[in-house]
């Protein structure tokens, strides 16, 4: 413990966002560049050292923070990023995009301010990469085993990365034209700069990593021949499937999912288009959807120049302090005021879409909704509450409810299927067929990326094993711990 009393003299800072003004003219990241550095030190001197510190178990990644955040206010930042990527192959990801459930579970949150652990992660490994102290780290000797990644999100890039450096031939198969998954094309460029993800795709490539786009398994290759091909494989497609709102109207110009609506908008900053083709320029939009995902298409309309963004949500408003009935060192919902909310717009809780109203050419005009409630356990609608909200552009962003099995891949694998539409596996991240391995959202469901990186990980581990009969790779966690599930 560095500083006995940081916890008591210092006060909780966090890093510092652009004006609205300026941030809605570009797309880069809201922060302001370097506005951490100065205070981070001290931040990391708030840490107590816990005898037991409970967010290690906030983390599904076990990050050994008490450690990292010493190293930090000692400001010896390479003794920091070893600590830092013991447990996690790609901070500067979670340290950007992860809600941090370890922050909830900090002892120091019982009566104070948490910890800034998300801050002082995410400058520890920009620090890191600054000081090129991020370098590849190929293998010693290879195994003369083979296994092929099926998606590139951050659960296959985890297994992907831990493998190859375990000595074996490892092939990542991306369905989209580049590398990421929702990294790449589900999170707006605000929100986490590309360039994070392409030089960590330069750092496996330097280990030894292969990566093949533009493939998509079931359709361009079978899971036959995957298989004749590779010693194991890896399922990390994700849980692609867009929840749906079939209501009267769904089927006019103009309603798109959230993952029709913001990948466009990033290949536009991948330089494919001049504009998008789907673009919120002049509309009145509404996002339905209350989540993260919501909250990127609202960040993402307020750049593109729309002329009023309303977001809905089914749910009541959170409450801004901890509920009762989730205590600490549980995760809470509450209610978050994002980079994007800041920029604008409205939000609506408690209401439920009833139906569309398009114009004489077929594109959607109109949002009919009605307020709802929960009344002993149902969702029932409020007599004389119905409102219209014009609307050009309507994005669903309602989460996800399972892997994509239009393609083939589950089927011509042959894989068992959970009642919630994800991959079965076992302790060991195996699925029912040998040799086949699941990781992530495939075989979680929808969830946070630090879930994904760990089962990423620990599946790698479990593969490790199968191809050699023991493995010294970290085992994070199991597909059964739902501890902390959010």
């Amino acid at each position: 413990m560095a500083d006995p009393k940081g916890f008591l003299t210092t006060p909780r800072e966090t890093a510092c966002t652009r004006p609205v003004a300026e941030r809605l003219q570009d797309w880069n990241e809201v922060y302001v560049p370097g506005s951490l550095l100065p205070i981070i030190s001290k931040q990391a001197g708030r840490c107590m050292d816990c005898g037991i510190p409970f967010c290690h178990n906030g983390c599904p990644l076990g990050n050994l923070i008490p450690e990292w955040n010493d190293f930090a206010y000692r400001e010896d930042w390479t003794a920091a990023s070893e600590r830092l990527h013991a447990t996690n192959n790609f901070p500067e990801f979670t340290g950007r995009l992860c809600p941090a459930p370890c922050e909830s579970a900090c002892v120091l949150g019982i009566n104070q301010p948490a910890v800034t652990i998300k801050n002082v992660e995410v400058s520890i490994i920009d620090k890191a990469w600054d000081n090129g102290d991020v370098t590849p780290q190929p293998p010693e000797r290879l195994s003369g085993k083979t296994a092929a990644v099926i998606g590139s999100g951050p659960a296959g890039l985890a297994a992907a990365q831990q493998l190859t450096r375990a000595g074996h031939t490892v092939v990542v198969y991306e369905r989209a034209d580049r590398i990421g998954g929702l990294l790449r094309y589900g999170i707006p460029e605000f929100k986490m700069e590309k360039v994070h993800i392409n030089r960590r795709i330069e750092q496996m490539r330097a280990e030894g990593t292969k990566f093949r786009t533009g493939v998509e398994i079931g359709r361009d290759v079978t899971a036959t021949d995957l298989r004749k091909r590779f010693d194991a494989v890896v399922i990390a497609a994700g849980a692609t499937v867009s929840r749906d709102l079939p209501v009267p109207g769904r089927d006019l110009n103009g309603i798109h999912f959230a993952m029709e609506y913001l990948p466009l908008a990033n290949k536009v900053q991948e330089g494919d288009f001049m504009a998008p083709p789907i673009t919120a320029e002049g509309k009145h939009v509404v996002v339905i959807g209350g989540g993260d995902t919501g909250a990127d298409c609202v960040g993402t309309a307020h750049r593109q120049g729309a002329a009023s963004v309303t977001q809905l949500e089914i749910m009541p408003r959170p409450s801004e302090d901890r509920p009762t009935g989730q205590p600490w060192p549980t995760f809470p919902m509450l209610y978050k005021v994002t980079s994007a909310h800041e920029e604008g717009g409205e939000r609506i809780y408690s209401v439920s879409t009833t139906h569309f109203v398009g114009d004489e050419d077929g594109n959607v005009q109109e949002l009919h909704l009605v307020e709802v409630a929960f009344e002993e356990g149902k969702l029932v609608q409020k007599p004389g509450t119905e409102r219209v909200l014009p609307a050009q552009l309507v994005t669903l962003a309602m989460g996800f409810t399972g892997t994509d099995q239009e393609n083939g891949l589950t089927a011509q694998f042959g894989l068992a299927m959970d009642a919630r539409g994800n991959i079965e596996r076992d302790a060991s991240y195996a699925t029912n067929v040998d040799g086949v391995f699941v990781a992530g959202d495939a075989g979680r469901g929808q969830s946070l990326i630090v879930w994904a990186i760990a089962e990423g990980r620990s599946a790698a581990r479990g593969v490790d094993r199968f191809l050699t009969g023991s493995s010294a790779l970290p085992y994070p966690v199991k597909p059964t711990d739902r501890s902390i599930t959010v």
